[in-house]
C-alpha cells in the first residue's frame, strides 16, 4: 500500500498553538518536509519530535518531487509543514500536492491505490486576524500577498466584487500599499491590520485607512502582517 501525505498546520507564532493530532502525526511519520528546516527544527525540538526532516520549498527541483513520490509509493508516510500556519496557503505546498495527485492518478494501475493526501488543520494567520477584526467578514476576497504588478486591474476587480479584501504584506511594502489603496479606494474605509499575530510583539491596528496609515508611519514596522479592508 502507498503511504500517506499529511498536510500539517503548525503555529504561526506561539508554539502552543498546535493540535494534539498534529503532534501525533509529526511523531509517527517517516519524514517531515519543511519549507525552512531551521525554522521547523525549533518546533520539533520544543516537542521532542525526532522524525527526520528535509527541505521542500518553492524552488525545489523536479528530482526532489520525484524522490518524495517514490518514498510515498514505497509505503512511507510523509508530513508537509510550512514555516508557519497551514501549508498550501500562499506557499509552495500546493505545487507538491498537485504533483503527487497527478502522478499517483496516472500510475494508479501500477500502485495499489491512489496516494492519500490528508489535511491536519490548525493555525492560520487569515482566520486568526478575521476572528478579532470586528469587521463583517462573512464573505471576503483573499488576495494572498498583495501583488506588485497589475494593481490597477486588481482594483477594478475589487470594486466590481464589492467584497472586503484580505491580504498579506511585508513590513517593507505596507506603507506604499496602504498609500496606493487610499489613493484608489479612498481613505475613509475601515481597515484592520494585524502584525506578529500570537507573538510577543503582537499589535492590532483599527480605524480608517488614512488613520491607520498615519499610525504605521510613526511605528517601527517589523514582522508578518495581515491586512483587512472594508469595501461597503
Amino acid at each position: 500500500m502507498p503511504g500517506t501525505l499529511y498536510i500539517v498546520a503548525t503555529p504561526i507564532g506561539n508554539l502552543e498553538d498546535i493540535t494534539f493530532r498534529a503532534l501525533r502525526v509529526l511523531k509517527k511519520v517517516d519524514l517531515i518536509l519543511a519549507e525552512d528546516t531551521r525554522v521547523s527544527k525549533k518546533l520539533m525540538m520544543h516537542y521532542d519530535i525526532k522524525t527526520p526532516i528535509k527541505s521542500y520549498y518553492q524552488h525545489s527541483s523536479e528530482e526532489r518531487k520525484l524522490e518524495i513520490l517514490e518514498r510515498l509509493e514505497s509505503g512511507e508516510n510523509i508530513a508537509l509543514v510550512t514555516d508557519a500556519g497551514t501549508p498550501g496557503i500562499s506557499d509552495p505546498g500546493n505545487e507538491l500536492i498537485d504533483f503527487i495527485l497527478e502522478r499517483s492518478d496516472k500510475q494508479s494501475l501500477s500502485l495499489r491505490g491512489r496516494i492519500p493526501v490528508v489535511p491536519i488543520p490548525g493555525a492560520s494567520a487569515i482566520t486568526t486576524a478575521l476572528s478579532v477584526s470586528g469587521l463583517p467578514m462573512s464573505k471576503f476576497l483573499f488576495l494572498g500577498f498583495f501583488p506588485k504588478k497589475k494593481r490597477l486591474k486588481l482594483i477594478k476587480l475589487i470594486k466590481l466584487t464589492k467584497l472586503p479584501i484580505v491580504f498579506y504584506e511585508s513590513p517593507y511594502r505596507i506603507l506604499k500599499t496602504l498609500e496606493f489603496l487610499e489613493e484608489k479606494l479612498g481613505g475613509d474605509r475601515g481597515v484592520f491590520i494585524a502584525r506578529e499575530l500570537t507573538k510577543l510583539h503582537e499589535t492590532l491596528y483599527r480605524g480608517m485607512l488614512s488613520e491607520v496609515r498615519g499610525q504605521l508611519e510613526k511605528a517601527k514596522i517589523k514582522g508578518e502582517i495581515v491586512v483587512l479592508v472594508e469595501m461597503n
